[in-house]
């Protein structure tokens, strides 16, 4: 097979995250070869991932859109859009708790209109 990396890739063994649909559904991938432009991931089983996903390596502060360049039942290569290092980025759990803050406020609102509308 061709080699097309614009640079070698380390042999790692990192825990990584894949997301995607707006950060709502996410699987855990193991990570093992990476470069600041790609990484190798492997998933526990069978795995169903869009093309276009977000990648994130929390041991190495790094979270980046990825597209996959390949794929098999367990793997998949992805090629990275735009890599950050802690530069804004916000994290999975953040993400989680800011969207259910949204629904909550959302909620509260509904029920204030309700209040009001009774006044």
């Amino acid at each position: 097979m061709l080699d097309r990396r614009q640079l070698p890739r380390n042999r790692v063994y990192y825990g990584g995250l894949v997301t995607f649909n707006g950060r709502s559904s996410t699987i855990a991938c193991a990570v093992r070869n990476f470069s600041m432009f790609g990484a190798k991931i492997e998933f526990e089983g069978a795995a169903l991932v869009p093309d276009e996903v977000d990648f994130e390596i929390e041991r190495k502060a790094i979270s980046c859109t990825a597209r996959l360049v390949w794929r098999s039942r367990d793997a998949a290569g992805l090629v990275f859009a735009n890599v950050h290092e802690e530069s804004g980025v916000v994290p999975l759990a953040w993400a989680r708790k800011l969207r259910a803050s949204e629904q909550a406020n959302r909620r509260l609102q509904s029920r204030l209109d309700q209040l009001l509308s009774e006044y």
